[in-house]
């Protein structure tokens, strides 16, 4: 899956926000957030306009980028699914959640399906120990996830 944004509308894009944020010290996490909250991700043509605007190197803002687990190189899915894979989790079952988004949407961590339905993702806490394994699925979370429950989910997304 790629981004569907002209480099020209990538770069105005990017050129508009940055110029939103001059002046502002530490300007390149904000901005980054901006610009996957506008473009659903942050496009590698990006990368060289982030770094040019910011008098920073390529590799600096890359850096940053391919660091941060919250920055998506590509855009998500419709549906984003997010695994706990914590302590608490992980003694109540996550591996097995993780399996199940394997064998049921054919992902695993940092993919999203070939239809853009959906995208899994691992994360290590969703605040919602004490009801492990936890899921954030669609923006909502959900404690006590089952392998079932969690197809029926997965059915759900790719459905829809």
């Amino acid at each position: 899956m790629t981004t569907s944004v002209s480099e020209g509308a990538v770069a105005a894009t990017v050129g508009a926000i940055v110029a939103a944020h001059r002046g502002q010290r530490g300007a390149l996490l904000p901005i980054l957030h901006a610009v996957q909250a506008e473009l659903g991700c942050v496009p590698q043509e990006a990368v060289p306009v982030l770094a040019r605007e910011l008098n920073l190197s390529r590799a600096d803002v890359h850096g940053v980028v391919t660091f941060y687990h919250d920055f998506r190189r590509e855009p998500a899915g419709r549906t984003t699914v997010r695994i706990c894979r914590a302590e608490a989790c992980q003694a109540l079952g996550a591996d097995a959640l993780v399996d199940c988004a394997r064998e049921r949407a054919g992902i695993g961590p940092g993919e999203t399906t070939a239809d853009g339905a959906v995208t899994l993702e691992q994360v290590f806490c969703l605040g919602n120990c004490a009801l492990g394994p936890s899921i954030q699925a669609g923006g909502e979370l959900l404690g006590r996830m089952s392998p079932d429950r969690l197809r029926k989910i997965l059915d759900e997304a790719v459905s829809s």
